[in-house]
């Protein structure tokens, strides 16, 4: 009997080890399928070059993020722009999923350097729809950019609106630039436009409103 005892407790000890690889092997595929795996046929098809598309490859592209290449690939951003903003994007650790305003902007007109200039300003998200007005409102890029830059570092500019109606009163695109160069806060914009109909010339306006970073400076 003690013989047969002993035969039983090692055919239950071999069943448990016959268990226990196969439950560890399971584990494993189960983790391996929750991993998403990476399709690059809609990179593929949307057109892009072989070496972008490795590129994006060895930057770990999410597959969340395959569908926003796409949209601004097909908004006319080239590779080599849509690889840099996937490149700036991981740099902060950051999903990539401002692909409307990237592609909004570049059907704007919007250069793609000012693009990535804005991408680097981390601009690309609330304050985008503003930028887009001031492009929209026929201001160069290097406007946006500067705009852009001010918001970045929380100081007063001149909002889009107030961009849009100083210009539509004939101030020059030189002038607004530097406007916002100098910081003017966007609550000195009706004075600009009063000022400009009371036939203000765009050297007086300069000369009247020197701006918060003007008079830091002093």
């Amino acid at each position: 009997m003690a013989k047969a005892r002993f035969l039983s407790r090692s055919r239950r000890h071999s069943r448990i080890w016959l268990v226990v690889p196969t439950a560890f092997v399971a584990v494993i595929v189960a983790g391996c399928e929750h991993k998403p795996k990476v399709d690059s046929l809609m990179l593929n098809d949307a057109g892009m070059s072989y070496d972008s598309v490795q590129a994006l490859k060895g930057m770990n592209i999410s597959p969340e993020e395959i569908p926003q290449v796409v949209e601004i690939h097909n908004a006319g951003v080239s590779d080599a722009t849509a690889v840099e903003l996937i490149r700036i994007y991981r740099s902060r650790n950051q999903l990539f999923n401002v692909a409307d305003a990237v592609a909004n902007l570049a059907q704007a007109r919007l250069q793609e350097s000012a693009i990535l200039e804005i991408a680097r300003l981390d601009q690309l998200g609330l304050s985008a729809g503003e930028l887009l007005a001031i492009r929209l409102a026929g201001l160069p890029d290097s406007v946006v950019i500067e705009v852009a830059r001010h918001h970045a570092a929380n100081q007063p500019v001149l909002s889009g609106p107030s961009l849009a109606k100083i210009k539509n009163a004939g101030v020059g695109n030189a002038t607004l630039l530097e406007l916002v160069r100098r910081g003017v806060p966007d609550s000195q914009a009706p004075a600009i436009i009063a000022m400009r109909r009371h036939r203000g010339t765009d050297a007086e306006i300069l000369r009247h409103f020197s701006g918060a970073s003007a008079l830091s400076g002093s």
